[in-house]
Formats: C-alpha cells, structure tokens, sequence
C-alpha cells in the first residue's frame, strides 16, 4: 500500500524519460471500491505546449493522467506511454 500524501510532489515521467510534471492530487472512485482511477499532474512548460494546451498567466496546466498507464512509483512515477502519446490520453482537470 501508499499512502497518498506520499505521492505528492512526485515528478512523472513518460516511458521516453522525459519530466512530463509533478503529481498534486488524486482522483479517487469512492462507492465500492475506493481506488485511486488518475492522478492530477501540473505539465512542465514544454509539455504544455507539446500537448496543445495554453500555458496560463499564473500557475500551470494541471491534467488528469489515468493509474491504468502508470509502469511503476518509487522516488518518481514512470508512465508506460511516451510523452507524445498522451495527448490522446490525458484530459484537463476542472478546476
């Protein structure tokens, strides 16, 4: 088990080891199975632009990133997909 407060803070890398941004929250499924479903990554610049979105004036863009395409957790979280294709997989989180 992890707890979440230490996944906090966790950079996020894709499978091409690129630093894609830092984790700053989960989303969890509550009724019945209580399971973390994605976890909300504030995008570095460059990913930001990579993937199309529009860097606001303060703070960063924050996205949703499915746990179905995390590879592992240790001192950082690695995904199992290259920077390139999330675009299709990662969704902006309504803030």
């Amino acid at each position: 088990m992890v707890n979440v407060n230490t996944l906090l803070g966790k950079n996020v890398v894709g499978d091409d080891a690129r630093l894609i941004g830092s984790v700053t929250g989960v989303e969890v499924e509550l009724l019945p199975s209580w399971k973390i479903t994605h976890l909300h990554v504030s995008l570095t610049e460059e990913i930001t632009r990579e993937l199309g979105y529009k860097k606001p004036f303060l703070g960063s863009v924050e996205v949703l990133i499915p746990i179905s395409i995390v590879k592992a957790v240790g001192d950082l979280i690695s995904l199992d997909k290259k920077t390139a294709e999330l675009k299709d997989i990662v969704e902006p989180t309504k803030k």
